[in-house]
């Protein structure tokens, strides 16, 4: 079988930040979508993110996204990675990580600066409603913002 083109990056050197991981044309729509990687930790040298805070992040990413007066339109997925090393934010049409970076930084600061019941986390919204962590949610959201979101590439991940 052929390697996939994520399995290509080097993750041994690959560093938090905003990156464009690729731009495809969706075959069935003819769409161009550009899938981001919003990496909150250096893979194999930091600790991964628990399932608990990833879970928060994803549900207050998607809140956010879904009611953003000028993106929520365009974005077609947001979700975390199964490495819990980040995220991925796709959205319709060819963007560079510094046109998609406002939206990034309004979505970390939403998370950071969340208080009260988590949306869509009560059992008849949500399949593991009890496994939320606001307060890690928000540290690694502060994380994110104050450490990382200087690096927005977009000829980082070549893939």
């Amino acid at each position: 079988m052929e390697k996939i083109a994520s399995f290509t990056v080097d993750h041994l050197v690959l560093e938090p930040g905003v990156y464009v991981s690729r731009v495809d044309r969706d075959p069935a729509s003819g769409a161009v979508v550009t899938t981001f990687d919003l990496r909150l930790t250096a893979p194999n040298r930091q600790p991964v993110m628990n399932t608990a805070e990833l879970h928060t992040i994803e549900h207050l990413g998607a809140t956010y996204l879904r009611n953003h007066a000028e993106w929520s339109s365009r974005v077609v997925y947001f979700g975390p990675m199964g490495c819990r090393t980040g995220f991925y934010l796709v959205v319709f049409g060819e963007v560079a990580s510094r046109d998609i970076l406002p939206l990034v930084t309004g979505l970390f600061e939403f998370v950071r600066d969340f208080e009260g019941e988590i949306p869509g986390a009560r059992p008849e919204e949500c399949g593991n409603y009890l496994d939320q962590n606001l307060p890690m949610a928000r540290w690694l959201a502060r994380r994110y913002l104050d450490e990382t979101l200087l690096v927005a590439d977009d000829a980082h991940l070549a893939y």
